[in-house]
């Protein structure tokens, strides 16, 4: 960390060139003897990714930015004042302290902070940031969370836990046993020292398999921003052995979407199914993820176009958590109805369809955009539609 960085002239030329071309930066001699042309550009290209994800952070002076992986890989505003709410207590120790984006918005909830993380320079970043945004119940061990953990005699009301998605051998992970550091391997160890665990995973995690890694799951949380899965989120209780609540958000600009359920009533829940009807609708994609596909429509008194389609209907327009369309026209699937349409623009999306989105537009020279919505669907009776939709 170079604290020189901090110097009001270096600050501001940062701020006056938030929107330069940063090859510009680099290959020019930079302005200031004890700050490199890499340091400039790295401070300039981070702030940047901070404007819509980290805004506190970004419209703070003196706030020093790590290099961009660090903003890339962290929580955004948005998720991380999720995960606060989700917790209770007077001590949580954060055991992947990163930036720390996670522990100042449970700083604002509980009493007293942990923030562990390995890398002393990404440490000695965030403790400088606490400090410049006033937060002061945070510690901030430079450490191996885990050792602390072991050797500590103090109990904390959360554990909180993001572990790394990737490592040397496999690249991208899909398992929870294939994390840095190993959840699977340290869960006892977490019940010895806190009775509520929240685990951060990536959104490519498989519900089903993270169960079956997993034990005393209560809740698992589904966090989308803007229809995008960004989060799932795990909550453990010690010795909890119930029903496994599902939680669905999606925050939009406008309203947040939420859906509930357990998986014994998705299991119970039974689906029906119709043609096409009057109204289309797309739920968002927290609920794809969850799986709840029968709960959905079952709560909803919608019908499902197939079993395997995860699109619903209804004659009449009801409030529902994703997208709603107007039916315009439903034609068989083959070049002659396609023809017809004389559609040269549309928004096109498949579901349990043999074609892509990319072959779809090649074959039928259909270019992307425009008012029209077109769903490539298979039906209740197993034959290939489109549907021809306008956004309700």
């Amino acid at each position: 960390m170079n604290k020189n960085i901090l110097n009001t002239g270096v600050q501001q030329f940062i701020t006056e060139k938030l929107d330069a071309d940063i090859m510009s930066v680099l290959l020019k001699k930079p302005p200031f003897s004890e700050v490199t042309a890499q340091e400039l550009a790295q401070q300039i290209e981070s702030k940047k990714k901070c404007q819509k994800k980290l805004p506190t952070w970004f419209n703070t002076p003196n706030i020093y930015y790590p290099k961009k992986i660090h903003i890339e890989q962290t929580s955004s505003e948005i998720t991380a004042q999720y995960k606060a709410e989700i917790v209770t207590g007077k001590s949580l120790i954060d055991l992947t302290g990163g930036l720390g984006i996670d522990s100042y918005f449970f700083a604002k909830k509980i009493a007293t902070i942990l923030h562990c993380e390995t890398n002393t320079n990404l440490a000695e970043i965030a403790a400088h940031n606490f400090k410049i945004l006033n937060v002061k119940n945070i510690q901030n061990h430079s450490l191996d969370a885990i050792d602390f953990l072991q050797q500590t005699t103090q109990n904390f009301d959360w554990i909180y836990i993001d572990p790394s998605r990737r490592n040397d051998t496999k690249g991208k992970v899909f398992l929870l046993s294939d994390c840095t550091p190993d959840i699977t391997e340290h869960l006892t160890l977490f019940f010895e020292k806190s009775d509520n665990i929240l685990i951060k995973t990536a959104p490519l995690l498989d519900i089903s398999a993270g169960l079956a890694e997993l034990k005393n799951v209560k809740e698992i949380h589904i966090v989308a921003v803007h229809n995008e899965v960004k989060e799932l989120l795990w909550v453990l209780k010690k010795g909890y052995k119930n029903e496994v609540v599902i939680k669905t958000i999606n925050h939009g600009k406008a309203a947040n979407q939420t859906f509930n359920f357990n998986l014994s009533e998705e299991k119970r829940a039974l689906s029906t199914f119709q043609e096409p009807q009057t109204y289309l609708y797309e739920p968002n994609a927290a609920i794809l993820k969850s799986g709840g596909f029968r709960t959905i429509g079952q709560q909803h008194a919608l019908h499902k176009l197939h079993e395997h389609t995860h699109l619903y209907t209804s004659e009449k327009l009801i409030a529902f958590p994703g997208r709603r369309f107007k039916i315009d026209k439903t034609v068989p699937y083959n070049k002659k109805s396609l023809k017809e349409l004389q559609v040269r623009n549309a928004n096109i999306s498949t579901r349990n369809f043999p074609e892509s989105v990319a072959s779809i537009r090649k074959k039928f020279k259909i270019k992307d955009g425009g008012d029209i919505f077109l769903f490539f669907v298979k039906n209740c009776f197993n034959k290939h539609q489109i549907l021809v939709c306008s956004k309700v």
